[in-house]
């Protein structure tokens, strides 16, 4: 997106507001081997503030994915990132009993922060009384992705194709599910089959409105098709959901994981500002249903003449 339509998109958004971290709030969490590390970054003034959980991709942590918690949060949403167990601080080895859970430990993160949001409140001078608790939206990236996509309502199903446990939690409104992973079975390499069952997931309950953000240029190792088995979950899940698809922009949607980042090949500030905007507009309005910033973000991207991705609505 040239300059001049950047501009443009950040009319849409607020302006920016200093921000505060806190980390790590540590949250008793036995029977997980590890207490839970959280980073709490929020606006410095505002009262009513919404929350987003974000869920970091594979190994990453809480201190990850700045380009967004910082964008968020300079623009009055309350952010909560939980550093979990595959993480490459915590240097779990690969025969840890709790490898091949980690994918329902992530899951059972998430809803702690929401357990907890009292004591992550108190952790950073002068928030509390600020959160409101009715507008909570969960996001995450990749694996993320995953785990936040339980809470709106995804399901895993078994070798027999049968939907497991219901881990959706209605305290979360809305979601963005950055590059997540589509269908599984015969979707899938034999390696993701065989090592990442978890990766077998039903779409169908996954009802709670959601953007999903997906590149067109990400071909994954652990499926057999293109880069559409990323749009998998806006095509297969029902109620009001979102597709971005962004051009030429692969597993890293551009660098959102962090600024000067080795894994990111498709290094793009541009495509980052277009996903902070949208993301940012997108929430606003999921959980403010009055707010007409989604509504202007979409009317942008579409009147750009040459734009980096494409919007769908259902």
């Amino acid at each position: 997106m040239p300059d001049s339509n950047i501009a443009n998109a950040q009319k849409i958004t607020s302006a920016p507001t200093a921000i505060v971290s806190a980390k790590p709030v540590v949250l008793s969490a036995p029977g997980r081997g590890e207490d839970l590390q959280v980073r709490v970054s929020a606006p410095v003034t505002g009262s009513d503030l919404p929350i987003i959980v974000f869920s970091h991709g594979f190994g990453w942590s809480m201190d990850g994915y700045a380009p967004l918690a910082d964008f968020w949060a300079a623009r009055g949403f309350v952010v909560l990132q939980p550093t979990h167990l595959d993480s490459r601080i915590l240097n779990l080895p690969a025969d840890d009993p709790r490898t091949s859970r980690i994918w329902r430990f992530r899951i059972e993160d998430i809803k702690r922060v929401l357990d907890e949001l009292d004591v992550l409140e108190a952790s950073v001078p002068g928030l509390s009384g600020r959160l409101d608790r009715s507008r909570i939206a969960v996001a995450g990236h990749s694996w993320g992705a995953q785990t936040a996509s339980a809470l709106l309502g995804a399901r895993v199903l078994d070798s027999d194709g049968v939907p497991g446990e219901d881990m959706s939690d209605r305290r979360v409104k809305a979601g963005v599910l950055l590059a997540l992973t589509g269908r599984g079975g015969g979707d899938l390499t034999p390696f993701a089959v065989e090592n990442l069952p978890f990766m077998n997931p039903s779409f169908d309950d996954m009802t709670t409105p959601a953007l999903v953000v997906a590149g067109d240029h990400d071909q994954s190792a652990l499926s057999t098709r293109g880069p559409d088995w990323f749009t998998d979950p806006y095509f297969l899940s029902p109620g009001s959901k979102s597709l971005l698809t962004l051009f030429g922009a692969g597993h890293s949607l551009g660098g959102i994981p962090g600024y000067n980042v080795a894994e990111t090949t498709d290094e793009s500030p541009d495509r980052v500002a277009l996903i902070q905007q949208l993301t940012w507009a997108y929430l606003r309005s999921a959980l403010y249903p009055e707010d007409t910033s989604w509504q202007a973000a979409r009317s942008a991207l579409e009147e750009d003449p040459h734009p980096l991705g494409k919007l769908q609505s259902k």
